[in-house]
């Protein structure tokens, strides 16, 4: 298999993530009482990590020999963070859980997107930079989204209620 430079490898992890996004949006989604306003939200970020995926993939096959290496290591990385998406909520079924867990993802997904950013200021790579100029502020609007999100169910319970 080629090997990745750090941009490439950094480019399959943000792809990694966007794979992940879509499974974690759909599992926290589900865990919501109602389709309103917050179902939607997640609607629109499952739907952006699909359109990231798919132009990080196109980006993939234009490094020339490295496509297989960044969609293997992509896989990895979403294998890596569904684990810790089981391990941090398992069988819970608080959206409150689900949306704290999307806040630690989304600003991951931030940080590693800020990371190929700057890796591509030293690459200059038009495409790559291209990417992040598109990519970025959809993360950290999605950051936004469920810390927002997040406060808003926090909002709706009860500080003295014990936990079952």
């Amino acid at each position: 298999m080629a090997e990745l430079t750090n941009l490439e490898a950094k480019l399959a992890e943000v792809l990694g993530l966007a794979m992940a996004a879509q499974g974690a949006t759909d599992k926290v989604k589900g865990m919501l009482a109602d389709e309103g306003d917050l179902a939607g939200v997640l609607q629109r970020m499952h739907d952006e990590a699909a359109e990231t995926e798919e132009r990080c993939t196109t980006l993939a096959g234009e490094f020339e020999g490295k496509k297989t290496a960044i969609l293997n290591s992509a896989r990895e990385t979403k294998q890596e963070a569904s684990e810790m998406m089981e391990t941090y909520l398992g069988d819970e079924e608080d959206p409150l859980d689900g949306f704290e867990f999307l806040t630690m993802a989304e600003a991951g997904e931030v940080g590693h997107w800020s990371i190929v950013g700057k890796l591509n200021e030293r690459a200059g790579d038009a495409r790559v930079g291209e990417l992040v100029d598109w990519a970025l502020p959809i993360q950290q609007r999605h950051f936004q989204d469920v810390l927002d999100g997040s406060l808003k169910l926090a909002a709706e319970e009860d500080p003295n209620e014990t936990e079952d």
